[in-house]
């Protein structure tokens, strides 16, 4: 065989995938290990796909845009909708194009569902029912999203932890899937997840102590309102995203919507902000720290992002 033709091969792993909760620097160090890889990011950053939201997402900037291609970032208009299942089809498509270029990619972002997509797939699950839909929807519509919340806690208490209260589409395709199968959504995807094959993965968590991720949630929050997070809010709202905003359920643009509105003061929809984000964070771990298969990476203060970097790539090797 050619020696050269090696070099086309897959490499092991496919991907890596840097995760963990917001504000613990994953895009930062993905920047910095995908530069020593000489290879390329996809975000799994759900709210990140969306144009015109970049202060609010965290996402690159345009100077960390241009030092690595991203893929996945503000390629939607906020009316535009995309599911797991897209970006599990199309990043899947763009790990193995990378690999066949005998590069790892490397995957950052905080959406477990995106990132278990990505590598383990998603379990189908039973054909809509539009019936249960419109009643679940109808139940929505007169007592607010918190009653199915707390019905799906009771009945699927890990997929309840694992995404936002107010995610009223995940809610109701949850509780319609219980109605369906007898069976909570979480122990459908796990046993998908032991019937198949899964990506070549290492993935690697950013690990902080509680206090210390909870100061970075709210200095982050700080430095977006600072960096003009609520011109981009009414931005959005002046081209009539507002509805989009809601349905997005996404955090910040939320609070700061409801300030704009004159429904509080930006005091307290930047408190507001910051618990709701705080409690995300809390979520995300709880996702992450479910998969054993992640590998936990303590950061200190005083940890310099190129040993983090190093740390990060020696997971590599076997």
């Amino acid at each position: 065989m050619n020696p050269r033709e090696t070099t086309t091969n897959p490499p092991s792993p496919s991907l890596l995938a840097i995760v963990g909760p917001t504000a613990s620097g994953k895009t930062a160090l993905a920047i910095c290990v995908a530069e020593r890889l000489g290879t390329e990011i996809v975000s799994a950053d759900s709210m990140q796909f969306y144009r015109g939201m970049e202060i609010g997402t965290g996402a690159p900037t345009a100077d960390e845009l241009e030092r690595i291609p991203h893929h996945f970032v503000g390629f939607l208009d906020p009316s535009e909708d995309f599911s797991a299942g897209k970006f599990e089809t199309q990043a899947k498509a763009l790990v193995r194009n990378l690999n066949r270029n005998g590069k790892t990619a490397v995957v950052a972002g905080g959406s477990g569902l995106y990132v278990s997509a990505l590598i383990d797939g998603l379990f189908p699950g039973p054909a809509k029912d539009e019936a249960i839909r419109a009643r679940l929807a109808g139940e929505a519509g007169e007592l607010g999203a918190a009653p199915l919340y707390e019905r799906l806690k009771s009945v699927d208490p890990d997929y309840a932890n694992r995404i936002q209260p107010g995610d009223l589409r995940r809610i109701v395709r949850a509780l319609e899937v219980h109605e369906l199968t007898g069976s909570p959504l979480s122990h459908l995807h796990r046993r998908h997840r032991e019937s198949v094959a899964p990506l070549d993965a290492v993935q690697v968590g950013l690990d902080y102590d509680r206090e210390v991720l909870y100061a970075r949630v709210n200095a982050r929050v700080d430095a977006m309102l600072t960096a003009g997070l609520l011109d981009e809010v009414q931005s959005l709202l002046n081209h009539g995203y507002g509805e989009h905003i809601e349905r997005l359920r996404s955090l910040g643009y939320r609070e700061m919507a409801a300030h704009l509105r004159g429904e509080c003061t930006l005091e307290e929809a930047t408190e507001l902000m910051k618990r709701n984000t705080r409690r995300y964070a809390k979520r995300q771990l709880t996702w992450f720290r479910g998969d054993e298969r992640v590998q936990w990476l303590r950061v200190e203060a005083d940890k310099p992002l190129e040993t983090l970097a190093d740390e990060t790539i020696a997971l590599l090797r076997p």
